[in-house]
């Protein structure tokens, strides 16, 4: 049985002329991709009206909090003491999110009670979805 975490938590997105505009996110880990945290956006805040999730490292989150990390479409850094910087890349632009990092901080202390950071497995689901796609039974 997995285990699905999920955290409300508010963030601002910074515009191109810094302005901060709020906006409600989920933040959501699962067992069942454990090295992986998820960021729902709501249908309202985003271009196509649809919920939106981006998903990357649970270590790059981490890693984030402490130093500039990411080299790919998601990137994390601190801003001074008590923000975070989350920045998304995409082929329609580039979105920068500030949040509290004392919520980030909170969600990554949950995570790790469930799936304690190094201890992540990614066999079982590997095995059962190789299984799959070459047509045996699980």
């Amino acid at each position: 049985m997995h285990v699905t975490l999920e955290q409300p938590t508010g963030a601002r997105l910074i515009t191109a002329t810094d302005q901060e505009i709020a906006i409600p996110t989920t933040l959501r880990y699962t067992s069942a991709d454990p090295l992986a945290v998820h960021l729902d956006f709501p249908p309202h805040v985003t271009l196509d009206g649809e919920v939106t999730t981006w998903t990357f490292a649970r270590a790059l989150l981490s890693a984030g909090l402490r130093t500039s990390a990411g080299l790919g479409s998601v990137r994390v850094r601190p801003c001074g003491a008590s923000h975070t910087y989350v920045e998304f890349q995409s082929p329609v632009g580039t979105a920068m999110l500030r949040f509290t990092t004392s919520d980030l901080y909170r969600f990554l202390a949950r995570t790790y009670t469930v799936i304690a950071p190094g201890e992540e497995t990614v066999e079982a689901e590997l095995d059962h979805g190789l299984v799959a796609l070459f047509g045996g039974r699980v």
